[in-house]
């Protein structure tokens, strides 16, 4: 069974690895281009190269994706079937050249949450449960037959960096049994049902400013939902403070912003319905710090607006 894995970032490193641990044969990996990143501007890897370089697997890093030269290169290595994890869109020029087919690995029970970001709008819309979908690829994002779905609770406190995780464990035991499927004649593909279907957008900093009108669930969920990153924020006297975790407090209050309690170690603010109480932050330019550590030197009291 010939393998070509498409995907970039560490979600997708797991996958590709018990690919390989299972002694399916991979003649070619398809990530990203290299960029610059960072202050000095040093070309990094993804980490899904980074990974195939190591086992020496051939990578292939094409700037267009529709390119006939691409699709070329992807027929002389003749797969059996393309998987696909966290990567980009492939036109059907390329998803239809395996004779087996092309699926793809999403961080979500679909038709819930298509798109960019699904881990981070499913802690945000306060789901109590998550998952990894596989499904045939076809012209439409995310819309292919559902060949398997794994389940994963998500916790009252669970954040985006723990569902990616997990899922990502999840995803890499679902792009095995699948390929198993696949490899033995017994995938049976469900179509999704369309009217079941909502949205996961990527997310821009813009969007990740947190409403203090919302409700303290709500706000407790939208933090969570975006800790470690992009991260949520908000501004104090202009100065703009990342939220990565929150507790809610059993405190009713309808002042939406507003400092309430502030003690060495204890910083609670009010929400549109009530409480929470803010446990880890980082000052613009400064690290990420836990409430006392913060407290410590930062100036913040009672009364006192989030914006």
């Amino acid at each position: 069974m010939r393998i070509i894995f498409m995907g970039t970032p560490e979600f997708a490193v797991p996958s590709l690895r018990i690919l390989l641990e299972h002694s399916y044969e991979i003649p070619a990996v398809v990530t990203a281009p290299d960029k610059p990143r960072g202050r000095g501007q040093q070309v990094s890897f993804t980490s899904v190269k980074e990974f195939a370089l190591k086992k020496n697997i051939p990578v292939m890093q094409p700037d267009k994706l529709n390119d006939a030269s691409f699709s070329a290169e992807i027929k002389k290595l003749r797969p059996d079937i393309i998987v696909v994890v966290a990567f980009r869109i492939l036109p059907r020029e390329v998803y239809g050249i395996p004779k087996l087919g092309s699926f793809n690995l999403h961080a979500s029970l679909l038709p819930k949450y298509r798109g960019a970001a699904p881990i981070n709008w499913a802690i945000i819309k306060g789901e109590k449960e998550s998952g990894v979908t596989t499904f045939f690829l076809n012209d439409e994002v995310d819309t292919g037959s559902i060949i398997l779905q794994k389940r994963i609770p998500i916790g009252p406190d669970d954040n985006a960096g723990l569902l990616h995780d997990a899922l990502s464990a999840a995803g890499a035991e679902a792009v095995l049994q699948t390929v198993r499927l696949i490899e033995s004649g017994q995938a049976h593909p469900q179509a999704q049902d369309n009217s079941l279907a909502c949205p996961a957008p990527k997310i821009f900093k813009e969007g990740c400013r947190i409403d203090w009108t919302g409700t303290t669930q709500q706000v407790h969920d939208f933090i969570r939902g975006l800790s470690p990153y992009p991260a949520a924020w908000t501004t104090h006297m202009n100065k703009q403070i990342r939220i990565f975790r929150t507790s809610i407090i059993s405190k009713e209050s309808s002042n939406a912003g507003i400092i309430l309690e502030r003690t060495k170690d204890k910083l609670e603010v009010g929400t549109g319905s009530g409480t929470v109480a803010l446990l880890e932050l980082q000052q613009e330019g400064k690290r990420r710090l836990d409430i006392e550590e913060f407290l410590r030197g930062y100036s913040i009291e009672p009364g006192d607006k989030l914006i």
